[in-house]
């Protein structure tokens, strides 16, 4: 704030800023909702929205049947094997009485036992034949189970495929999604950008400029914080291209407004110095004055040095001595700090040894 402003002014101007941040707090948090909600406006995309659904269908209902089948097989395939080992148990335990009752028989060599030895060769191969059936047995579920997991890993292979082109087309929904968002949000945001850009040009210094810097402040966060970082990045190009073309437009009106401003300042400091003094703003020389620069062409001026009345760089006033006590003052004080006499006042005589000052305007 300007130490030319009164104690009251600068806590009105204070509170005058605090409603507008408040306001803008406000209106933030009205359209960062309005921004959040706006992907709703789209629907969400899936896999299921882009894969070819009778192929997919179909590739799915093989994988089930032939999983099904897989399972049957299997848990045939268990209980053929439970059989099988069943069988070769018993056939096992056969040969090995067999043979011992063999090795019995030819210590005896008795005729008699001819029969049995049919009878017991003909049990030995009805155990070995349905050794022989149980493993076919094994083997056909086997098969079976083979089948099924081939026909299954077919199918799936097959809605893989289908899978991936989904994905290839959901990708570029997805993408082509995300633009319509950010164009939604850029319809929203672009206004209220333009709208701040001309209330700053023209209502900033209105009675309502609380209200306007509020939304000033708004919509700057609106475009740097709720647009700018959801840009789409394809590859990059997007966001660089935005940044330089920000860029371009920025700098180039920075320099033009550099040179307007030097033109202006040569253009001012050709002026007479009391047509000078009267353009520039009381809380803006004083301003200037408390930083140490000179208020006319803002350069560097050693304020403490008694001896320096006028500014080396410009030739513009900065000290004289006032009409009725000739004291030395600002020559942009209305008032003379050690009297109290307007500035308007006659000019006194100058102290011994210092050149009478012409009195500054008010």
């Amino acid at each position: 704030m300007s130490k030319a402003l009164r104690l009251s002014e600068k806590w009105f101007r204070f509170g005058l800023w605090l409603v507008a941040f408040v306001f803008a707090s406000f209106l933030i948090g009205l359209g960062g909702t309005v921004v959040r909600n706006l992907p709703q406006v789209e629907q969400t995309l899936e896999l299921e929205d882009f894969i070819d659904k009778p192929a997919a269908a179909k590739a799915r209902a093989t994988i089930d049947t032939a999983r099904k089948a897989r399972l049957a097989a299997d848990e045939a395939l268990d209980q053929t094997r439970l059989k099988l080992n069943a069988q070769r148990a018993d056939a096992a335990s056969a040969r090995e009485t067999f043979d011992n009752w063999l090795a019995t028989r030819r210590a005896t060599q008795l005729p008699a036992q001819d029969a049995e030895l049919i009878r017991r060769t003909a049990a030995l191969d009805a155990l070995k034949a349905a050794e022989r059936r149980a493993l076919a047995a094994v083997e056909t579920h086997q098969q079976s189970a083979l089948d099924a997991k081939q026909a299954e890993a077919r199918a799936l292979r097959e809605l893989q495929a289908l899978e991936r082109d989904a994905a290839d087309e959901l990708d570029e929904g997805l993408r082509r999604q995300e633009l319509r968002v950010f164009l939604y949000r850029l319809a929203l945001t672009l206004p209220l950008l333009v709208a701040a850009g001309w209330l700053f040009a023209r209502q900033r210094k209105s009675t309502w400029w609380p209200f306007v810097w509020g939304f000033v402040f708004f919509a700057l966060f609106a475009f740097f914080v709720e647009l700018v970082p959801y840009l789409p990045d394809y590859g990059g190009y997007v966001r660089h291209a935005v940044g330089v073309v920000v860029t371009v437009v920025v700098g180039r009106q920075a320099i033009l407004a550099l040179n307007r401003y030097l033109e202006r300042q040569k253009l001012a400091e050709a002026r007479p110095d009391a047509e000078r003094r009267q353009e520039l703003a009381y809380d803006v020389a004083l301003a200037r004055l408390a930083k140490g620069v000179c208020p006319g062409c803002e350069r560097v001026v050693d304020l403490n040095n008694a001896a320096i009345d006028y500014c080396s760089h410009c030739g513009i006033c900065l000290f004289e001595h006032c009409g009725q006590c000739a004291a030395r003052k600002s020559a942009f004080s209305r008032f003379c700090h050690a009297c109290g006499t307007p500035a308007s006042a006659p000019t006194a005589p100058a102290p011994a040894g210092l050149p009478a000052q012409p009195a500054a305007t008010a």
